[in-house]
């Protein structure tokens, strides 16, 4: 089954189109997504603004690159102190 991708920017219009009135049966049926899906949305982007949302996805894949980088450097650690260890 294919998956869509929606923008924030999308997302977030569906969202304010529930507040302003819209019913989310003709919301899931105008768009195609599940109930379910716009509920998670709801929960994630409620209440947000367009920027607010790129400025979560940016900080998101920020912190996700950090935390690459601090496993890579305990690995790192980790690896030397074994090195030591066995050198003396």
């Amino acid at each position: 089954m294919k998956r869509k991708h929606y923008t924030e920017e999308q997302i977030i219009g569906m969202l304010k189109g529930h507040e302003a009135g819209v019913t989310i049966e003709d919301l899931t049926r105008k768009h195609g997504v599940a109930k379910s899906s716009l509920q998670r949305w709801k929960s994630k982007y409620g209440g947000m603004e367009v920027s607010e949302a790129r400025r979560l996805r940016d900080l998101e894949s920020e912190n996700a690159r950090l935390k690459k980088l601090l496993a890579d450097t305990l690995l790192e650690k980790t690896a030397i102190e074994e090195a030591l260890r066995r050198k003396w």
